[in-house]
């Protein structure tokens, strides 16, 4: 299982790309730019066009650089074909105990939708790697915040939905370092130099509140 230490699993920096609706012929070119711009941890949900060919292909351009995987996993079956492709992310919109401990089992990083206290604690006692808190822009920053504060200190706090670089510093204001980014990043059909210079602005807010 993948050790949890309050802190997100290996990666210098806590940020997620959401590629929902991507294309697999744009996934190569999309990918070797997120890792350029430094955002080394990329999720294609699986309610995206061909969602597993874009996921290899993904896998094939990070090798070992970027943490790579799937969002919108809904069933042990999915974590399972997942892990066969060599994917490590597991991303849910739900807290579903058996892909939680499915997806451990197999030494992936689970990261499963929550909402409320008792959802983020189940998640959390399944052995989730971090908490999705989705859609953040409905708890707001005090809502995370009033939720955290009940939690173990070993669970990993990630914000997902309306989270941009504009939004970043209030919420590592409340001790939030792990981030979705979803449609403020990436829209599906958009250029890669248009996403590149989201991904740079979103880089560079996380790493000034990081800083301090």
């Amino acid at each position: 299982m993948p050790e949890r230490d309050g802190n997100w699993p290996g990666e210098k920096r806590a940020l997620v790309a959401i590629l929902r609706g991507i294309r697999p012929s744009e996934v190569a070119a999309m990918t070797e730019m997120l890792i350029d711009e430094g955002i080394t941890s990329i999720e294609v949900p699986l309610n995206s066009p061909e969602p597993f060919q874009s996921i290899e292909t993904a896998l094939a351009i990070a090798e070992d650089r970027a943490l790579v995987g799937a969002g919108t996993v809904l069933t042990v079956e999915d974590v399972a074909r997942l892990h066969d492709i060599g994917g490590r992310l597991v991303v849910s919109p739900n807290t579903d105990p058996e892909v939680i401990r499915h997806s451990v089992s197999l030494g992936m990083i689970s990261m499963p939708g929550v909402f409320t206290p008792s959802e983020a604690l189940l998640a959390h006692k399944c052995g989730a790697s971090a908490l999705k808190f989705f859609p953040a822009s409905a708890l707001g920053v005090s809502g995370i915040a009033a939720i955290k504060a009940i939690l173990p200190k070993s669970a990993v706090v990630c914000a997902v939905g309306g989270v941009s670089d504009a939004t970043l510093a209030d919420y590592f204001g409340i001790g939030v370092r792990a981030f979705g980014l979803g449609t403020g990043l990436y829209r599906p059909g958009d250029a890669v130099d248009i996403v590149r210079a989201r991904a740079r602005k979103t880089v560079e807010a996380y790493d000034r509140a990081l800083t301090g």
